[in-house]
């Protein structure tokens, strides 16, 4: 059995150590909202966080996550109320909305440790985050918003 917290929830798994942490979370756990994408960590559908760091969890093993947090797009807020959330719908960022769970656990982080962003900054912190629709443009000022509505306090 491994026990694994996420979104400060435990489960215990009777699976694989060795399983992609992304199939723990989407066919174990039950939260689809993480996507794969690629399985390579080439596209970013599939971003989580592993103790306040994105990490690619197509690729990462269930073993790794043991004795750690696990924050997925569900646990990024309470009430879909993160500034990123509500960035991304004032701006209607998403086109099929298929790698946007993805981009908004990058973005988090970026935010995190940067809260004003410049757009090289942000064009950094989202390399590892492809969108096939190409909604680039309307994800760095979805970010920058969000930079305002975080320091408004929102």
């Amino acid at each position: 059995m491994i026990t694994l917290s996420v979104n400060k929830k435990t489960y215990q798994l009777d699976v694989d150590p060795n399983m992609p942490l992304l199939w723990a979370i989407r066919d174990v756990i039950g939260l689809t909202g993480t996507k794969y994408g690629c399985g390579a960590a080439q596209c970013g559908a599939c971003m989580v966080h592993l103790n306040g760091e994105a990490v690619f969890s197509c690729v990462t093993p269930v073993s790794r996550a043991v004795g750690q947090q696990v924050i997925t797009i569900e646990g990024l807020s309470a009430g879909n109320d993160h500034p990123l959330q509500l960035a991304w719908q004032e701006l209607d960022v998403p086109q099929c909305g298929y790698c946007h769970s993805g981009q908004l656990m990058s973005a988090a982080v970026l935010l995190r440790e940067n809260p004003n962003p410049t757009d090289e900054d942000i064009d950094q912190a989202m390399a590892g985050n492809i969108c096939r629709c190409g909604t680039y443009s309307r994800i760095r000022k979805a970010i920058h918003h969000a930079a305002e509505l975080q320091k408004n306090g929102k």
